[in-house]
């Protein structure tokens, strides 16, 4: 009689970050599937046999809470700073609240529940929430990177086509309308095709279609959710940075051009250390999943179960990367999350004068100084306006000849 040898098979789907876990009777150990094999060297008895060591559960369930706690809360907290003060609201920052909301989403929708799934092999959250785990995964990694996109072509055209009027308000809540209803139109595969499945003793958030359209779905978005996206993202980026740190200014360049091209500086800096840290969470999940589908051997390591988590808990972690980012590179962000944290006793806090409020500025009372014209980079605008660039890279305000008016730019958080 041909021995049954049940397999456990746990989904590299990078982006269906809810894997599936499929316990098959099989005739031979040669199972071919879409999944990664996780195999044992002793016979299987029960779902007990893959239970990791209490020791290494304490680990994983460490750091999960410490990305949850950060992820979570953090990203709030740039919510907040946005949404709660005005001199906030300009477009680059109505992104980066679309990007928050992203991450928070994954965190607290996705990420708990995929982690116990991936630890103990058992789906205990029904049917309607193994579909919408499933889906709002995808659907949060497409918004991240096409919220990316956007802030890329927007820097783009405001440092190399200076003259060109900015986005309106209201158009850049049309494009964050527009990147959500592309995401939940590539995601909805998974709303459909998932479900939960009774076996072996245990419930299974799986697929329904077939492995060929499973695979050919995995690479789609493999392709649009971090290939293609980071291609573009290194082309534009690459552009600005040669504009802004390449090219010399025509003529002499006064102390305000100086300072503004520093905070445009200073805003694409942060915006490419933010798609770098992307890239690198993301990546070892890509190259498991290509490595496992071009070599299934790699699927039968002893330790496969725990460089998966691994490697699931390093690519969730992207979502709590980005507030420490903003709070480390802006200064406006930074006084933010210290307001936040004032009723910590540890971290008492101090008066200062907001950044965040609007408030005036000195400026030069001669009327000569008031009305001096500058070239910009390209030299061929001349202002009749005397801009004062705050160093900490938020934006240019500026004063007419003839009123005390402040006023903000867009072109800066």
């Amino acid at each position: 009689m041909t021995s049954m040898i049940q397999e456990l098979t746990v989904s590299h789907n990078p982006f269906d970050m809810t894997p599936t876990m499929n316990y098959s009777n099989t005739t031979d150990s040669s199972f071919t599937n879409n999944s990664s094999t996780i195999t044992n060297n002793q016979s299987y008895d029960g779902v007990d046999d893959f239970l990791l060591p209490w020791w290494q559960q304490t680990v994983f369930f460490l750091a999960l809470i410490a990305i949850l706690i950060i992820a979570s809360g953090g990203n709030l907290i740039v919510i907040w700073i946005v949404l709660a003060h005005k001199r906030m609201r300009t477009v680059t920052n109505y992104f980066l609240v679309n990007l928050a909301i992203a991450d928070f989403l994954i965190s607290v929708l996705n990420m708990p529940f995929t982690f116990l799934f991936l630890l103990y092999q058992n789906w205990w959250f029904g049917t309607f929430f193994c579909k919408f785990s499933c889906f709002i995964s995808p659907c949060t990694i497409s918004v991240s990177v096409l919220t990316f996109m956007a802030i890329a072509i927007d820097r783009y055209m405001a440092i190399l086509y200076p003259l060109r009027p900015r986005i309106p308000r209201r158009h850049v809540i049309a494009a964050i309308a527009v990147i959500w209803i592309i995401s939940i139109a590539l995601s909805l595969p998974n709303l459909i095709f998932f479900t939960t499945v009774e076996q072996s003793g245990v419930t299974l958030c799986t697929y329904t279609w077939s492995l060929d359209k499973d695979l050919a779905y995995n690479y789609l978005l493999l392709i649009l959710n971090y290939i293609f996206p980071l291609l573009t993202l290194t082309i534009t980026y690459s552009r600005v940075g040669i504009e802004l740190w390449g090219s010399q200014a025509i003529g002499e360049e006064t102390s305000v051009q100086h300072d503004r091209v520093k905070s445009k500086r200073k805003v694409v800096k942060m915006m490419i250390v933010v798609v770098i840290i992307f890239a690198v969470c993301w990546l070892p999940m890509h190259l498991y999943f290509l490595l496992s589908n071009h070599h299934p051997a790699v699927t039968k390591l002893d330790y496969i179960q725990q460089i998966y988590i691994v490697f699931f808990l390093m690519a969730m972690s992207n979502s709590m990367y980005n507030p420490i980012i903003y709070c480390w590179m802006n200064s406006r962000f930074r006084e933010g999350f210290i307001r936040v944290f004032c009723w910590c006793p540890c971290r008492p806090c101090k008066k200062f004068r907001s950044k965040l409020r609007f408030r005036r500025t000195l400026f030069p009372t001669s009327v000569n100084a008031m009305s001096e014209k500058y070239s910009e980079r390209n030299g061929s605008l001349m202002h009749t306006m005397t801009e004062y660039v705050d160093p900490d890279v938020n934006g240019p305000r500026r004063v007419s000849n003839n009123r005390n008016i402040v006023r903000k730019s867009d072109d800066y958080l």
